[in-house]
Protein backbone atom coordinates (compact mmCIF):
# COMPACT_ATOMS: atom_id res chain seq x y z
CA UNK A 1 0.00 0.00 0.00
CA UNK A 2 1.11 3.39 -0.51
CA UNK A 3 0.44 4.82 3.25
CA UNK A 4 2.91 2.34 4.88
CA UNK A 5 5.20 2.62 1.62
CA UNK A 6 5.15 6.35 2.93
CA UNK A 7 4.99 5.47 7.27
CA UNK A 8 8.24 3.54 5.97
CA UNK A 9 10.31 6.38 3.71
CA UNK A 10 9.20 8.65 6.55
CA UNK A 11 10.63 6.31 9.54
CA UNK A 12 13.78 6.05 7.65
CA UNK A 13 14.61 9.60 7.52
CA UNK A 14 17.21 11.02 9.96
CA UNK A 15 15.22 12.70 12.53
CA UNK A 16 16.60 15.81 12.04
CA UNK A 17 15.44 15.62 8.76
CA UNK A 18 12.49 14.70 9.44
CA UNK A 19 11.94 17.48 12.25
CA UNK A 20 13.19 20.13 9.33
CA UNK A 21 10.68 18.61 6.96
CA UNK A 22 8.12 19.12 9.50
CA UNK A 23 8.74 22.75 10.09
CA UNK A 24 9.26 24.03 6.40
CA UNK A 25 6.04 21.66 5.41
CA UNK A 26 3.82 23.27 8.21
CA UNK A 27 5.19 26.86 7.74
CA UNK A 28 4.53 26.21 3.95
CA UNK A 29 1.02 25.53 4.06
CA UNK A 30 0.75 27.98 7.32
CA UNK A 31 1.30 30.59 5.19
CA UNK A 32 -0.66 29.48 1.76
CA UNK A 33 -3.83 28.24 3.46
CA UNK A 34 -3.72 31.55 5.88
CA UNK A 35 -3.15 33.76 2.96
CA UNK A 36 -5.81 32.27 0.97
CA UNK A 37 -8.47 31.87 3.47
CA UNK A 38 -7.56 35.58 5.33
CA UNK A 39 -11.06 35.87 6.56
CA UNK A 40 -11.43 32.25 8.22
CA UNK A 41 -8.17 31.21 8.79
CA UNK A 42 -7.03 33.62 11.50
CA UNK A 43 -11.38 32.90 12.98
CA UNK A 44 -9.91 29.91 12.87
CA UNK A 45 -7.31 29.84 15.00
CA UNK A 46 -9.32 32.17 17.48
CA UNK A 47 -11.86 29.60 17.99
CA UNK A 48 -9.52 26.83 18.26
CA UNK A 49 -8.12 28.99 21.26
CA UNK A 50 -10.74 29.89 23.00
CA UNK A 51 -12.67 26.39 22.95
CA UNK A 52 -10.51 23.53 22.21
CA UNK A 53 -12.25 20.90 23.50
CA UNK A 54 -15.87 21.34 21.65
CA UNK A 55 -13.42 21.75 18.24
CA UNK A 56 -11.85 18.29 19.07
CA UNK A 57 -15.29 16.71 19.38
CA UNK A 58 -16.15 18.18 16.74
CA UNK A 59 -13.03 17.40 14.50
CA UNK A 60 -12.30 13.91 15.29
CA UNK A 61 -15.02 12.02 13.79
CA UNK A 62 -14.33 14.82 10.54
CA UNK A 63 -10.64 13.49 10.43
CA UNK A 64 -11.69 10.09 10.72
CA UNK A 65 -14.48 10.60 8.15
CA UNK A 66 -11.91 12.82 5.97
CA UNK A 67 -9.23 9.52 6.59
CA UNK A 68 -11.63 7.14 5.06
CA UNK A 69 -12.61 9.41 2.04
CA UNK A 70 -8.77 9.26 1.26
CA UNK A 71 -8.27 5.88 2.21
CA UNK A 72 -11.28 4.69 0.29
CA UNK A 73 -10.06 7.03 -2.89
CA UNK A 74 -6.67 4.99 -2.58
CA UNK A 75 -8.02 1.96 -2.86
CA UNK A 76 -10.26 3.04 -5.68
CA UNK A 77 -7.48 4.09 -7.49
CA UNK A 78 -5.61 0.50 -6.62
CA UNK A 79 -8.16 -0.74 -8.80
CA UNK A 80 -10.54 -0.02 -11.97
CA UNK A 81 -13.77 0.71 -10.61
CA UNK A 82 -13.34 4.61 -11.48
CA UNK A 83 -10.31 6.65 -10.96
CA UNK A 84 -12.21 9.92 -11.62
CA UNK A 85 -13.87 9.72 -8.01
CA UNK A 86 -10.45 7.75 -6.68
CA UNK A 87 -8.56 10.88 -7.03
CA UNK A 88 -11.11 13.34 -5.90
CA UNK A 89 -11.20 11.19 -2.92
CA UNK A 90 -7.33 11.27 -2.69
CA UNK A 91 -7.14 15.50 -3.19
CA UNK A 92 -9.74 16.09 -0.61
CA UNK A 93 -7.91 14.08 2.27
CA UNK A 94 -4.31 15.49 0.96
CA UNK A 95 -6.25 19.55 1.13
CA UNK A 96 -8.12 19.21 4.21
CA UNK A 97 -6.08 16.94 6.65
CA UNK A 98 -2.60 18.93 6.03
CA UNK A 99 -5.00 22.32 6.14
CA UNK A 100 -6.63 21.17 9.33
CA UNK A 101 -3.38 19.68 10.90
CA UNK A 102 -2.18 23.45 10.20
CA UNK A 103 -5.12 25.27 12.10
CA UNK A 104 -4.23 23.11 15.23
CA UNK A 105 -0.41 23.79 15.00
CA UNK A 106 -0.72 27.61 14.29
CA UNK A 107 -3.80 27.74 17.13
CA UNK A 108 -1.08 25.70 19.49
CA UNK A 109 1.82 28.25 18.44
CA UNK A 110 -0.19 31.03 19.36
CA UNK A 111 -1.69 29.94 22.52
CA UNK A 112 2.37 29.07 23.41
CA UNK A 113 3.37 32.40 21.90
CA UNK A 114 0.51 34.31 24.00
CA UNK A 115 2.35 33.06 27.24
CA UNK A 116 5.66 34.36 26.36
CA UNK A 117 4.23 37.71 25.22
CA UNK A 118 3.45 37.60 21.75
CA UNK A 119 -0.22 37.57 21.02
CA UNK A 120 0.06 37.78 17.05
CA UNK A 121 -1.06 34.97 14.52
CA UNK A 122 2.65 35.57 12.66
CA UNK A 123 4.29 34.18 15.71
CA UNK A 124 1.95 31.65 16.25
CA UNK A 125 2.91 30.47 12.58
CA UNK A 126 6.71 30.10 13.71
CA UNK A 127 6.12 28.35 17.21
CA UNK A 128 3.45 26.27 15.72
CA UNK A 129 6.12 25.44 12.66
CA UNK A 130 8.77 24.69 15.37
CA UNK A 131 6.27 22.67 17.51
CA UNK A 132 5.40 20.81 13.88
CA UNK A 133 8.67 19.86 13.53
CA UNK A 134 9.46 18.58 17.21
CA UNK A 135 6.62 16.59 17.09
CA UNK A 136 7.90 14.89 13.25
CA UNK A 137 11.25 13.93 15.65
CA UNK A 138 9.02 10.64 16.51
CA UNK A 139 6.81 8.20 14.35
CA UNK A 140 4.26 8.42 17.55
CA UNK A 141 4.21 11.81 18.25
CA UNK A 142 3.88 12.92 14.75
CA UNK A 143 0.26 9.87 14.71
CA UNK A 144 -1.17 10.94 18.40
CA UNK A 145 -0.42 14.87 18.36
CA UNK A 146 -0.86 15.36 14.52
CA UNK A 147 -4.58 13.49 14.92
CA UNK A 148 -5.32 15.91 17.80
CA UNK A 149 -3.95 19.00 15.78
CA UNK A 150 -6.52 17.92 13.29
CA UNK A 151 -8.90 17.20 15.22
CA UNK A 152 -8.60 21.15 16.83
CA UNK A 153 -7.78 23.07 13.17
CA UNK A 154 -11.24 20.42 11.85
CA UNK A 155 -13.33 21.40 14.67
CA UNK A 156 -12.59 24.71 14.71
CA UNK A 157 -12.48 25.06 10.70
CA UNK A 158 -16.49 23.35 10.68
CA UNK A 159 -17.56 25.59 13.53
CA UNK A 160 -16.34 28.79 11.60
CA UNK A 161 -17.60 27.54 8.46
CA UNK A 162 -20.61 26.68 10.00
CA UNK A 163 -21.13 29.68 12.62
CA UNK A 164 -22.02 27.28 15.35
CA UNK A 165 -21.35 30.10 17.91
CA UNK A 166 -24.45 30.29 19.50
CA UNK A 167 -26.05 33.60 20.08
CA UNK A 168 -23.24 36.51 19.68
CA UNK A 169 -25.49 39.29 20.66
CA UNK A 170 -27.40 38.10 23.92
CA UNK A 171 -29.94 40.98 23.94
CA UNK A 172 -31.30 39.07 20.71
CA UNK A 173 -32.25 35.74 22.18
CA UNK A 174 -35.66 35.07 22.53
CA UNK A 175 -37.72 33.49 25.30
CA UNK A 176 -40.59 31.02 24.43
CA UNK A 177 -44.10 32.75 25.81
CA UNK A 178 -44.33 29.18 27.84
CA UNK A 179 -41.39 29.98 30.06
CA UNK A 180 -42.17 34.00 30.26
CA UNK A 181 -42.92 34.78 33.74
Amino acid sequence: MAVSGAVEQFHALEPLVRGGVGFAGTLLVAMVVLGLVQSRGPKSVAKARRSPIISICIGLPGVLVVVALASTGALILGSSLGTVFGILLVIVGAIVLPSAAMFGFVALGTSIAARLGRDRLPAGVIVGSLLAGLTALSLGSTIVLGTLVASLGLGAGVRVLFNAGGATRPDERTVPPANEI
